[in-house]
């Protein structure tokens, strides 16, 4: 799961946010098995908000993906969560963005999102999970703290480990994103 902040909610600011999200997560059962690093990187699109904090959980579960999703849509609600603007600021954001080697509804579905043009990107949304998250080979802020605690996932249908799909960035990119010390 990746988690996302770059404005304050009700228990501090982004990193206290993605913490407490974090233990949220713990109470609400699953097992946490590693959690990176806090990064920062610019808003999406460049120069639309402050810098976001980003990181990212490994966890155990017996729920499905939709379940699990059900569990982030309701911690991003106890946090403040509000959706008005596709890709906007917000208090929180979690993206459960793989479940093992799960693709979800299908491989056609996920291929075709994953490929869809960036212009198509910011307009259109899924009306269903697809897994795996259909943009994470193109997001250093979700790859560089995934390498951290899963270098060697394998991308079930590109077949690509994280630590692949990170070298395929550019390095401006990978240098946008800054771990917080």
């Amino acid at each position: 799961m990746a988690l996302g902040s770059n404005q304050p909610s009700a228990v501090g600011g982004p990193a206290d946010t993605l913490l407490y999200a974090i233990e949220l997560l713990k109470q609400k059962g699953c097992d946490i098995q590693a959690v990176s690093r806090l990064f920062a990187n610019p808003a999406f699109p460049l120069g639309s908000g402050p810098d976001y904090v980003n990181a990212v959980v490994g966890f155990r579960t017996d729920r499905t993906a939709a379940e699990i999703l059900e569990v982030l849509h309701d911690i991003e609600a106890t946090l403040g969560r509000e959706r008005h603007v596709r890709w906007g600021a917000r208090s929180v954001d979690l993206d459960l963005v793989a479940v093992g080697s799960v693709v979800c509804p299908d491989a056609q579905t996920q291929n075709h999102w994953r490929t869809l043009p960036l212009n198509d990107q910011m307009s259109q949304t899924p009306d269903e999970l697809i897994l795996p998250h259909p943009r994470l080979q193109d997001r250093a802020f979700v790859l560089m703290p995934m390498a951290e605690i899963a270098p060697d996932w394998l991308h079930p249908t590109l077949g690509k480990t994280v630590l692949q799909m990170l070298n395929d960035l550019s390095q401006q990119d990978k240098d946008d994103v800054r771990p917080i010390e």
